[in-house]
């Protein structure tokens, strides 16, 4: 059965909190994560022996029109259909392919993943896509609703906690982008951003996007995927969504924040100004 989706975990240790399955119970025993096909390597700070195993949480906001599981860890992205929609639309012709994870790019540290093009024997590489995944973070912490799920077998309490957008997809993601999007125009390459439908709406709602398109002679590329219920599976399956592309120009405008249209008029923070003195008697020193 679909679950209800409230600001708590949607899905722990790769099933949704609802399924009282004997494989979602034994996973969460055993803090089993599906998607790394190994333990959750994702460790509570205090007590790094108990993992996290938080995929999604619930989540809605101003420019969402209803409540939606929202990822928080990169490892929910790593199903087939993400690997098959980028090959089929950046590389479909390419014939022996591996996929490499985490390999340095120098100054630019490390890639999520590349996909090579090798020769027939697969040793030697002929060409490379680089591809980074970016999921959401909390402030805050959501863990003490698993304990709960652990312990009772449901969510018992509410706590409190955050979605950090803002750091998450302008702060870490964009200074991710524009650094390695460097080297990438640089190699006359293609980069390409894995996220999540909502993250570029949020992007959409806060900053300026005018320069994002979709165009293959761009070097910059960010493929959505969103969640949907699957009924006979009775789980939440990516399906691709859009993808969009830009340049550093693009980036940079992104960078600088909210499109013009939306800035504060130069009198209305005069307004501000004087407000402000008044309240404080900052304008009598």
């Amino acid at each position: 059965m679909k679950p209800a989706i409230g600001k708590y975990p949607i899905e722990v240790f790769g099933h949704v909190y609802n399924d009282c399955s004997e494989t979602a119970i034994v996973d969460r025993d055993k803090q089993y994560c599906p998607y790394i096909k190994r333990e959750c390597n994702k460790p509570r700070k205090s007590e790094p022996k108990i993992k996290v195993g938080i995929c999604t949480v619930g989540y809605q906001g101003s420019f969402l029109s209803e409540s939606v599981p929202v990822i928080i860890c990169p490892n929910r992205f790593l199903e087939d259909i993400v690997f098959d929609t980028i090959r089929e639309k950046f590389f479909p012709d390419w014939e022996n392919v591996s996929w490499i994870k985490e390999v340095n790019i120098g100054v630019g540290g490390n890639v999520d993943f590349v996909a090579a093009k090798t020769d027939e024997t697969g040793t030697d590489v002929m060409d490379f896509l680089c591809v980074e995944f970016q999921a959401n973070g909390t402030t805050g912490s959501p863990y003490p609703y698993v304990r709960d799920l652990l312990q009772d077998g449901e969510y018992s309490r509410n706590y409190t906690f955050g979605l950090n957008w803002a750091n998450e997809f302008m702060k870490t993601m964009m200074q991710q982008v524009y650094k390695k999007g460097k080297i990438i125009n640089h190699w006359n390459k293609k980069i390409v951003f894995v996220i999540q439908d909502v993250a570029l709406s949020y992007l959409e709602s806060a900053v300026d996007t005018a320069d994002l398109r979709s165009s293959m002679d761009d070097d910059i590329h960010f493929v959505t995927f969103k969640l949907e219920w699957n009924d006979t599976d009775s789980r939440f399956q990516l399906k691709p969504d859009r993808w969009k592309s830009t340049d550093l120009d693009g980036i940079n405008k992104i960078l600088g924040g909210a499109n013009k249209e939306n800035y504060l008029a130069a009198a209305d923070f005069i307004k501000n100004i004087e407000a402000k003195g008044k309240g404080d008697g900052s304008l009598n020193v």
